[in-house]
């Protein structure tokens, strides 16, 4: 049975020692925010991670396929500097820029209970689409 393909959403992927993260979405932005969730995701459970304090972050790639590693680098930089999860975002690209908001708060040991550590996002199985049902998808490997 062929499952429908979502419209907008996040989920991981199986890959040998690290966490494959994928995004959905009806623009490639919202492709990029559902990938942060599902980087989150990785670490913690998204919805324990409230959205109290707000980072801004800026990007410039020559294509999509690195202003989204360098999206999800970006983020992992934060939270190792700033010792905070994210689980909120807004993501406006134009052309080779992104400038986003996510939102977050300070880590919890207890209640966030991290599983592990991102450390970077890797150009393994990295793509960033436009599906023939018109949805974006943006994905690549987690080095945890």
């Amino acid at each position: 049975m062929k499952h429908p393909v979502p419209t907008a959403g996040w989920e991981h992927f199986a890959h040998v020692a690290d966490m494959g993260v994928r995004g959905f979405g009806h623009t490639m932005a919202e492709a990029f925010e559902q990938a942060a969730i599902a980087l989150t995701a990785v670490i913690t459970d998204p919805a324990c991670v409230r959205a109290d304090a707000s980072i801004e972050v800026t990007c410039d790639a020559a294509n999509a396929e690195l202003l989204f590693t360098d999206w999800l680098n970006a983020l992992i930089y934060e939270m190792a500097v700033r010792k905070m999860l994210f689980s909120k975002f807004d993501v406006d690209i134009k052309d080779s820029k992104l400038k986003a908001t996510a939102w977050g708060e300070q880590i919890d040991q207890q209640r966030h209970t991290p599983s592990v550590e991102a450390k970077g996002a890797t150009f393994t199985e990295l793509k960033v689409k436009q599906q023939e049902n018109g949805i974006w998808m943006a994905q690549c490997v987690i080095d945890v």
